[in-house]
């Protein structure tokens, strides 16, 4: 897997130097422990530059850009971090950069005026999440024979690392960082291609209070999507996020089916799915996270530590044809959005306050 890497602050965007990836050789041995026959395959190291971020919650971005010449397969994640130095890691595919530069603030925190800013992706340009990492979690293999295909071919031209840095005194004196992803990858074609569908919502949580925040979004696409593994992501408030498929039985009455349920502040890691069946056009995804708040103060969602974040990622692959378009489902969140209001067109909710962990 050829990639564009901008490694020296000497270089111009227009003039970045092209790495292979390390161990890159044709194999007929298993990688992740999957048979992929005489192909490319490979691990490649996608780190942060050696950082050292000044400012608490700072969210920062680099880049690479793929080979354009050939398609290549992410088929496993294995993490280079720790939770005691980045908070969340997010890996993005982007048709392009936000920026041209090696390392850029793509948060939205208060920002200096002397800072390269930017959001991962090009405001234009393709955007989509294929991992995302936090609290110690463990390296993801994929299912034998799916991938996430970029490079040729493919919507993702580049691949954007982010890493939200929540505490920063381990940078005073000056020293320096490398967090990131070890990407498996191989150049078999695999016709099982990966996608993932982040449901998340706006809002406020009130003071003192349990808040339930949720997110739903009908499946509008002629494609079936099948899901393999989902994963959580709040901040201190978070007691369970649950995500659900939403199905009208003959009768026309909606079924909710449990995807995955956690409590968020275990190891935000992709744990598999509590139900694998497929999920078809006329099927709603929904999402719903239970805050709970001892603060004297209302909290906002929002990138700070201070905020909160109510997020539901759902892994799945397609069998045939391309992954959904739809890339996010996001809701307005409390006091605004909520399943029971009724332009949703969800009804049958089950009384989930029975079920929690």
């Amino acid at each position: 897997m050829a990639i564009s890497v901008c490694y020296s602050v000497l270089l111009l965007w227009n003039i970045i130097t092209a790495y292979g990836l390390v161990d890159q050789q044709s194999v007929t041995y298993p990688v992740n422990g999957k048979d992929y026959g005489k192909h490319a395959s490979g691990s490649f190291p996608f780190l942060m530059p050696s950082v050292s971020p000044q400012t608490p919650d700072l969210y920062l971005c680099t880049p690479i850009k793929v080979d354009p010449t050939t398609s290549y397969y992410i088929v496993g994640y294995k993490p280079n971090a720790t939770m005691n130095t980045a908070h969340h890691m997010l890996l993005y595919g982007c048709g392009e950069p936000g920026t041209t530069k090696l390392t850029w603030n793509c948060g939205e925190m208060t920002k200096s005026a002397d800072e390269d800013t930017g959001s991962p992706c090009g405001a234009q340009s393709h955007s989509q999440i294929l991992y995302a990492w936090a609290r110690d979690a463990p390296k993801l293999d994929l299912p034998s024979g799916v991938g996430f295909k970029v490079g040729k071919n493919s919507p993702t031209k580049y691949l954007v690392l982010q890493v939200h840095y929540a505490h920063v005194g381990k940078f005073k004196d000056g020293s320096t960082d490398d967090s990131g992803i070890f990407l498996q990858y191989t150049e078999k074609p695999l016709t099982k291609l990966a996608g993932t569908l982040l449901l998340g919502t706006d809002g406020v949580i009130p003071p003192m209070k349990t808040e339930h925040m949720e997110a739903a979004c009908e499946i509008t696409e002629n494609k079936t999507i099948h899901p393999f593994a989902y994963r959580t992501h709040t901040h201190g408030l978070g007691k369970v996020v649950s995500g659900y498929r939403v199905r009208s039985n003959a009768h026309g009455v909606q079924e909710w089916t449990l995807l995955g349920k956690r409590d968020p502040l275990t190891p935000q890691m992709f744990y598999n799915v509590e139900n694998n069946s497929p999920i078809v056009a006329g099927d709603y995804v929904a999402a719903r996270c239970t805050m709970k708040s001892t603060r004297q103060r209302t909290t906002e969602i929002g990138p700070t530590n201070e905020d909160e974040m109510c997020n539901f990622y759902l892994m799945y692959y397609v069998d045939e044809g391309e992954p959904l378009d739809m890339k996010y489902c996001f809701s307005q969140g409390p006091p605004n959005y909520y399943w029971a209001n009724p332009d949703t067109g969800l009804h049958n909710i089950p009384n989930l306050e029975a079920s929690t962990l």
